[in-house]
């Protein structure tokens, strides 16, 4: 089994509710994102899957998320724009873009700050 991991990071404010305390009220964060991908064999190439490839479909991800109020955007209405379902929804479309019968995004964190991360796992 090989993996591949790629960071990126986006900038964007949200505002949770129901969650207790500051967290309800609008912040922002300086996300760090990390996206894992697994596979069992090589290209003809000898790679798992093109770094290129998966930086670019990440990149058009992150440019929906900078700098935006995440709780307006379609892709959060219906949930709640946390870091869980930030790396959920990461995870769902980076899979839809590079996702191949040899290799998988098998795992999105989003770190909402140094020390606080929520990682979804691909089932």
């Amino acid at each position: 089994m090989y993996e591949l991991k790629v960071k990126t990071d986006f900038a964007a404010a949200h505002r949770l509710t129901l969650v207790g305390h500051k967290c309800e009220n609008l912040h922002g964060h300086n996300w760090k994102v990390e996206v894992c991908i697994k596979g069992d064999g090589l290209d003809e190439g000898g790679v798992l899957m093109d770094f290129g490839v998966i930086k670019k479909s990440l990149r058009g991800i992150m440019e929906e998320l900078d700098h935006k109020f995440l709780n307006e955007l379609d892709m959060f209405s219906d949930c709640p724009p946390s870091s869980e379902n930030i790396a959920r929804i990461i995870a769902d479309k980076l899979g839809a873009a590079v996702n191949t019968d040899k290799a998988r995004v098998y795992s999105v964190t989003a770190w909402e700050s140094d020390n606080a991360s929520a990682t979804y796992i691909v089932q």
